[in-house]
């Protein structure tokens, strides 16, 4: 396992992944326990699962494209990065032509399900945690599919999505 080490202890990352609940949801990932991250179709976002995600890193799961959009749980990366092989089959919905098993432009990591909140929390309620104001999610136009949080945002969601 790939991990950052900060004076010899092991320092996790953390991501937020949006996903539209109509086509995956937190409870489709509860019931697989495990499932391939495909589809990532953003260059910055497919360089992040790429090479900075490390076995064990931590995930928000977003719904977005939902009324409300919001966290509905957590997630954990379970797999190295490899070729998202959606990519290479024209009756896959995410294929790319210009993507090849000798030479893959896209890459995705495999998720396991960790936990399902208490309750979704909104991204109406996210904009309103003053704790959150410098979260990358909450940028204007930041529209990453696939995006870094910090530690102390991660929390904040996290004690929001459990009472």
């Amino acid at each position: 396992m790939v991990y950052i080490k900060s004076k010899g202890a092991i320092v996790l990352k953390y991501w937020l992944m949006k996903s539209e609940p109509m086509c995956f949801s937190i409870d489709d990932l509860k019931k697989m326990k495990k499932s391939p991250w495909d589809g990532v179709r953003n260059y910055q976002a497919r360089n992040f699962m790429r090479d900075e995600m490390s076995v064990g890193d931590r995930i928000l799961f977003y719904h977005s494209n939902a009324k409300p959009p919001g966290v509905a749980g957590i997630a954990k990366v379970c797999s190295k990065p490899y070729p998202d092989f959606t990519a290479f089959d024209s009756k896959e919905q995410h294929y790319d032509p210009k993507s090849s098993k000798d030479d893959p432009t896209w890459m995705m990591v495999d998720v396991c399900f960790v936990e399902k909140f208490d309750r979704l929390v909104s991204l109406q309620e996210l904009r309103k945690e003053t704790k959150l104001a410098d979260m990358l999610l909450l940028k204007k136009g930041c529209r990453l599919s696939v995006m870094p949080i910090e530690k102390k945002h991660f929390n904040v969601i996290e004690t929001m999505g459990s009472s």
